[in-house]
């Protein structure tokens, strides 16, 4: 469910209205009267929310046990939903879940602005906050005690930012929760959109992020780093963990504590950091991968699957170091026999 400090619901909806609005048959059988509430996750949903399913073993789990009243399932994909939940079949989960979201929350994309003080009036400042020139403060935000806040920086409606942080120049936070002794070096952005898209032959169509970001205590964020905030549910960064500038983290990930992020690292959507990871300079990782506790991967290698706890890893694909290793020894022995002559 969307976080109301930072989301307006505009529902309930009746089921017929919503499988309209979606543009999708009502179900056989199904009371189009029904009430629904609102959207959340297969682990989050209740008997009045509106869930998705898009396939997968994890999903399919989920789905087995999720209390979910009503779920989008794709057209011919089979489920294992209990009796009580819904199965409203479409042609694109993902469309008709971007049209439901839109239907919930028409103001889930840019943070909209009209109070007329920098410092809105319902936001809540404790003792020895400090703000420099030109710093915006939406409604509802609460700043810690002894916070410093950077020229130019803007903290979006509702934000919570604990003790003790500093908050560099020009630094947008919206969307997000921070702990206390949080240090956000200039230019960095945390709680703006992930990048998502229900893609079809037509174009593109934005599907509406209405998560949040979760940044525990004693995080270190560099310059010009972005983390963007969740579809449903949470971004959380760990505690103790550092990120280097330019590094990119996407929506619904995951990272644990004290995990350490080289500059030009970049993490897809939905993955799982175990604790102490370490990704050097350039690293990328693919959507939905999981990497155990303190695997360490050498600059430039691109994960692709879920890597193991504790080890070194190297390459695109990558793999075990030693292996690599060995691999790069093989094809530079290929390469000197090739320039003997014959």
């Amino acid at each position: 469910m969307a976080d109301p400090r930072f989301y307006d619901n505009r529902g309930p909806f009746t089921l017929a209205a919503l499988c309209d609005a979606v543009g999708v048959p009502l179900p056989a059988g199904a009371d189009g009267a029904v009430r629904i509430d609102d959207l959340a996750s297969l682990t989050g949903a209740g008997p009045t929310h509106l869930s998705f399913f898009t396939g997968g073993r994890a999903a399919a789990a989920q789905l087995a046990v999720s209390s979910a009243g009503f779920c989008l399932v794709g057209a011919g994909v089979g489920n294992g939903a209990p009796a009580s939940c819904v199965i409203i079949p479409c042609d694109s989960v993902q469309h008709a879940f971007a049209a439901a979201a839109r239907l919930f929350y028409p103001q889930s994309g840019l943070a909209v602005w009209d109070q007329q003080a920098a410092v809105d009036p319902t936001a809540r400042l404790d003792e020895g906050v400090m703000l420099a020139p030109g710093v915006v403060i939406g409604p509802g935000a609460e700043i810690g005690a002894r916070t410093r806040i950077g020229p130019n920086a803007v903290i979006g409606r509702g934000v919570a930012i604990g003790r003790d942080c500093e908050i560099g120049s020009n630094v947008t936070i919206t969307h997000a929760y921070l702990g206390d002794a949080v240090t956000v070096l200039p230019g960095a952005q945390i709680g703006q959109p992930g990048f998502g898209y229900a893609s079809s032959s037509s174009g593109h169509v934005v599907i509406p992020q209405i998560g949040r970001v979760i940044v525990q205590d004693k995080v270190d964020i560099g310059a010009c780093t972005t983390i963007d905030r969740a579809a449903l549910g949470d971004t959380v960064i760990g505690e103790g963990t550092k990120i280097d500038n330019l590094v990119q983290i996407g929506h619904n990930t995951h990272i644990g504590r004290h995990c350490l992020f080289a500059g030009h690292a970049g993490i897809s959507g939905s993955c799982e950091l175990g604790d102490f990871v370490v990704c050097g300079g350039q690293v990328g990782v693919a959507d939905h991968v999981r990497i155990g506790n303190g695997a360490r991967l050498a600059a430039r290698a691109g994960v692709i699957s879920d890597l193991s706890d504790g080890q070194d890893y190297a390459g695109t694909p990558a793999k075990p170091i030693r292996e690599y290793a060995r691999e790069l020894a093989a094809v530079s022995q290929l390469a000197r026999r090739r320039k003997k002559p014959s």
